[in-house]
Parts: structure tokens; sequence; C-alpha cells
């Protein structure tokens, strides 16, 4: 039966790479599909519609709560002017020198990584900061690879990540942050490799108009000038409270928010603002929301005693234990976690990360390492990811382009982060 399991499994990363299904929705049927093959029943103990549906679909429920106030949170910064501030003081303070700009926007991309991630995140750095790479002569590729990695270099300390591995792998919160913390410096070397290697190595190329970018300001806030320098610490709230001072997430969210709103909003205008600010961020939530309930019905599902015992000599037999080994062999999986591949922790990943842990055949602090690794390649270089696809089309290139320039970059970081995983945990 683990062998028809398996099969099903790569039947549903078929449905989601031909894009024949949403990926939610491929999740939650994959789901009910495992726990049939697993013998649950209908209803009751460790069934179908109990345990699977009803006690799955909420299992995120942190997680989401913190994805829709880190949305709330990117929202604001977006409407009171503070990411766009940002960028413009780092274009100003770099003048024509196109490294300096791109290490600039590449700092503002890694701030607003840690608030919200996904496409949110991209716009929030990318809308000034990409035409104003390409106007001193960043080439394009580069120029949206610079937003990737910097948004890859906050991943890290997204708090909403933390609070999605907290709770996918039954891990507490200080667990997952000093894992974070060990992985930050590899990111953090690849994207600095990347600015300083691509924009020497392609030279400038100078492109004063491009068809996809508009340059103009848009925005209300920006028309209305800069937002407060003091305002400008809205993004660091949330993580030196959680990082500094080892705050629970929602609230440490919930301060950021707190702060954005009463550092650039005069008391008047407060109440219109925190709604619109709000429904908003339900708005960009929606579609994670949607992924993350799917993923909790498939962890539902693959932890079911039937799946565990079908699955467990299978997976077994095939995950190796030898540090080195285990470090090779996850090493060349990488691309696996590329176009919704069976690697990528927001798919199917997250149910095989649940097979690995529920099988005991890893422990769970190591799979924490394994998950977040491959996060780092799929959140830059992955070209069916929002926001790698929204950064290209903005500087006028395609995904894929994106991806071949930023792979070998963030295959690095995946190799740092499983080396440290081998090292520490097996």
């Amino acid at each position: 039966m683990g062998v028809v399991i398996l099969l099903v499994m790569a039947a549903g990363v078929a449905l989601m790479l031909t894009r024949r299904l949403p990926t939610a929705f491929a999740l939650a049927l994959l789901a009910v599909a495992i726990a049939f093959l697993a013998g649950a029943p209908l209803t009751g103990k460790n069934s179908v519609l109990d345990t699977v549906l009803q006690e799955g679909a909420p299992t995120l429920a942190a997680t989401m709560i913190a994805i829709i106030l880190g949305s709330w949170l990117g929202k604001l910064l977006d409407e009171t002017g503070i990411a766009g501030t940002l960028v413009r003081k780092i274009v100003e303070f770099g003048g024509d020198r196109p490294t300096i700009v791109a290490l600039g926007v590449l700092a503002v991309s890694a701030l607003v990584g840690t608030v919200t991630g996904s496409a949110p995140a991209a716009m929030l750095a990318g809308i000034i900061g990409i035409p104003a790479m390409i106007a001193v002569g960043v080439p394009k590729v580069t120029a949206a690879g610079t937003v990737l990695m910097g948004i890859a270099v906050g991943i890290p300390f997204e708090l909403p990540l933390w609070q999605f591995f907290s709770t996918a792998l039954e891990l507490p919160i200080p667990t997952v942050r000093g894992f974070m913390v060990k992985l930050f410096p590899f990111a953090l070397a690849a994207a600095l490799a990347f600015v300083l290697v691509e924009t020497r190595r392609r030279g400038t190329e100078h492109a004063w108009s491009l068809k996809s970018v508009d340059v103009t300001p848009r925005s209300r806030r920006e028309e209305l000038g800069d937002a407060p320098w003091y305002a400008l610490l809205a993004p660091a709230v949330p993580l030196v409270l959680a990082l500094g001072f080892e705050l629970a997430i929602i609230p440490s969210l919930l301060a950021g928010v707190l702060y954005a709103l009463v550092t650039t909003t005069r008391p008047g205008g407060m109440n219109k603002r925190l709604l619109r600010t709000l429904y908003g961020g339900f708005e960009v939530a929606a579609p994670p929301l949607v992924l993350f309930i799917a993923i909790g019905i498939l962890l539902a599902a693959v932890k079911l005693p039937g799946a565990v015992d079908a699955l467990e000599p299978l997976v077994k037999a095939v995950s190796p234990h030898n540090p080195v080994v285990f470090v090779l062999v996850f090493t060349l999986l990488v691309p696996l976690c590329l176009y919704r591949g069976p690697l990528n922790v927001f798919g199917l990943g997250a149910g095989i990360a649940g097979v690995l842990i529920a099988t005991g055949i890893y422990p769970a602090v190591a799979v924490l390492g394994m998950a977040t690794s491959y996060n780092q390649v799929f959140g830059v270089a992955d070209p069916t990811s929002t926001q790698t696809v929204w950064s290209a089309q903005y500087a006028g290139v395609t995904p894929q382009q994106v991806m071949v320039r930023t792979l070998p970059y963030v295959w690095a970081v995946a190799l740092g982060g499983l080396c440290v995983t081998a090292a520490t945990y097996l």
C-alpha cells in the first residue's frame, strides 16, 4: 500500500506541475486519497471527515493569523510610504553607482522580507527599486534577482514563517528561531556575492525607458512626500521584539502595525486607515491562507497510523543517515523544490516532511533544517513563485532567466543549511 500512496503523491505532483489543479486543491484531494488508501474510516477516530478535514484544516491557524498580520503591516508600509521612502533614500545615497544602488535595494528588500513574503515583499522593494537599478545601468535580470536575493536574506527572520515551521513540524519557536539564525549568514553571503559578482561581471546596461516599468510615482503617499524618519523603523519593530526580546510572534507583529500607524497617521484618520489596510491585507493574505488550510489537511492525512505504517519501510529504505551522504543526496535533490516539485515545502514537501517526522526517520529539527534550506531556493529561483514572476516581469525579463542567474547562489545557501543540519542534528 505504501507504493500506491507514493504513486498517488506522484500523480498529485503532476497535477500541480501541469497546472491542471491549483496547488491547494491538489493537496486537499491528495490528502483525502491518502487517508482512504491508509484505511481510514469515513467518520470517527483517525477518519477522513473528522481527523483529516475537520481537525486538519485549522492545524496551521496560528500561522494564518501571523500571515494576516504580516500582510496588514505590509499594506501599511505601502500606503504610508514607508517602504517607498526607504528605497528612495537608498537610491539618492547611491547616486549613479550601480553596485551601491543595488546593495541598497538589497538591504531594503531584506528588511521588508522579514515582514511579509512572496509578491507583496517584492512589490514593496521593487516598484521603485527595480527601475532605479536599471536606470543606473544594472542589467535587468540582475535587478530582478537583487530584489529576490534580498527577500531571501529576510526570509530567515520572517515571523509568519517561524510560526509555520513551529506548527507544522511541532517544534517550539526558540528551536525554529535558533536554526534560522544559523541559516541567515549563508543567505546574506550569497546575496552579497550575487550583487557584487553580477553587477561587475555583466557590466552596465543603460535602459532608460522600459515598456513594463513606469517610474512615475503613483501612490498618494509618494505625492505627499516621504514618511518621517522615525517611521522607517516600523519594519524592524516586530523583528527586534521577537528576536531581541523573545516576544511571541503575533504580539510582535501587532506592535509593528501599531507603530507604523501611529508614526504616520493623524489621530483623526487612524480608524479609516486601520480598516482600509486590514481589508487590503486580507486580499493579499487570501492565497496563502487557502494554501495553509490545504497543507494542514495533508499533514493530518500523512500522520494517520495507516499511512505511517505503509510508508515507514519505504521511506527508511531510501533515507540516508550518514551525515556526508545526507548532505550529498539532499543537495543534489535541490531542483525538486522548483516548479512546485515534491520537495517544495509549500506543497507536497510539507507532506513529505510530515512523513519523515511521523515515521521517526529523522528528528523534527533535522527536517526543519532540510525544509528551510529548500525554502531559500524556492523563494528566489522558482519560476512559478509569485515573487519571482512579478520581479521578472516588472524588470522586463522572463522568470526562467532569473532562475538561471540566481540558482547557483541559492543552491549554495541550501548546501550550507544542509551542512549545518547534518553537523548539528544527525
